[in-house]
């Protein structure tokens, strides 16, 4: 069988055997689109069918062009990801105590994934989530372990993106500066009413089933006084799944989750940092925030979600174990692959040493904080597994 044989087969079986209701998978390899597959519908009514160009909200998937955002910024200001974030932001606790750095907030190891109870005001309010970061008590040394930011992450990058451009949200620097001249059909807030008829609707996952891994995480949950729940409702506000699709929200431009995008423009994003930042030759992004974004930073146990995780500056890596062999495989084969999934399924990433780029998007959630067996199969077929 073909790769694009297998790799069709394997996305028809996600509606066929496994219940996906739209989705797009685009793969890039050494510059070029060679795989676009898309199939279903684009509300749960199955009035309006799923293309190639349908747009989706894909969760934490918006944190890798968040991350190239924020790089970016911190480039054209003529600073390094190695730089102290006092620096730019003395007011910030975390920041004044320590000597946490750009790349080390990037690879959540601010100690902020988190905002306690009583500090903890709604996340459509900017002014106020920051004012509660600055006097955060941090949940542990800031540069000395790391624990994922679900949503907290989103507006530190977002206020030094501010500060760096005289006031611009991370939202609009990604869409002018990055997305608008890649053509690369992704949003972070701001988006035209034009693409509306475009947009998917997100259905929430029918049930709960974690897999082994994930029970201590899933069991912390249930836990109220735990990091793991106050992490993901820190700030508040978004209490269900669904609320992703109301205007409001993915329109004020979270930079942790309220991207919107097509799988093709996710692929041609991480095609572009397979490639050290060129694209057809063309130098797009500078080399070193490619370079930032592929190299590991911190892993360990992560404190939030109470399993191995790895991250290099921005991006999530599969973690290894002490004899050098992967502990899972989200990004295939290659130790050197990167990339961030999204809550309930959507999935991209780069894989320089073999030039592939992957992405996957789709609206019909499934339960899990890792990337499910609708894209992970797909991985393995991209790899001839």
């Amino acid at each position: 069988m073909t790769l694009s044989a297998s790799l069709e087969e394997r996305f028809h079986r996600n509606f066929d055997e496994r219940g996906e209701l739209g989705a797009s998978l685009s793969i890039w390899k050494d510059g070029s689109e060679i795989v676009s597959l898309h199939r279903g519908w684009k509300d749960p009514q199955r009035n309006e069918s799923w293309t190639a160009e349908t747009l989706a909200p894909v969760w934490s998937a918006t944190k890798g062009p968040a991350a190239v955002a924020f790089l970016l910024a911190i480039e054209e200001a003529g600073l390094s990801p190695h730089d102290p974030v006092s620096g730019i932001w003395p007011e910030l606790l975390a920041a004044r105590k320590s000597t946490l750095t750009f790349v080390q907030l990037l690879s959540h190891q601010s100690g902020l994934p988190a905002l306690s109870p009583e500090n903890r005001p709604h996340l459509l309010s900017h002014t106020d989530v920051i004012a509660a970061l600055e006097t955060q008590k941090p949940w542990w040394e800031p540069g000395r372990g790391h624990g994922y930011h679900p949503r907290t992450i989103g507006f530190l990058l977002d206020e030094v993106v501010r500060r760096l451009t005289g006031g611009m949200t991370l939202g609009k620097y990604w869409n002018t500066r990055v997305a608008k001249p890649l053509q690369l059909d992704f949003w972070i807030g701001d988006f035209p009413a034009r693409i509306l008829d475009r947009l998917a609707t997100m259905v929430p996952p029918k049930l709960q089933n974690p897999s082994a891994e994930e029970v201590p995480f899933y069991r912390e949950l249930a836990n109220p006084d735990s990091l793991s729940l106050a992490a993901f409702a820190s700030p508040s506000g978004m209490r269900t799944l669904g609320e992703i699709n109301k205007l409001e929200i993915l329109q004020s431009g979270l930079p942790a989750f309220g991207g919107i995008g097509t799988a093709r423009a996710l692929a041609k994003f991480y095609q572009i940092l397979a490639k050290d930042g060129a694209i057809d030759g063309v130098q797009v992004l500078p080399v070193r925030v490619a370079r930032t974004a592929r190299t590991l930073q911190v892993t360990g146990p992560d404190q939030t979600l109470l399993l191995p995780t790895a991250f290099t500056g921005g991006f999530k890596i599969d973690p290894v174990d002490s004899h050098g062999r992967k502990i899972r495989s989200l990004f295939g084969p290659s130790f050197t692959a990167f990339g961030q999934p999204g809550a309930g399924g959507s999935h991209a990433f780069a894989d320089p040493e073999n030039g592939y780029s992957f992405a996957y998007v789709m609206n019909q959630m499934e339960a899990g904080v890792l990337p499910n067996r609708k894209s992970l199969d797909l991985v393995d077929a991209m790899y001839g597994g």
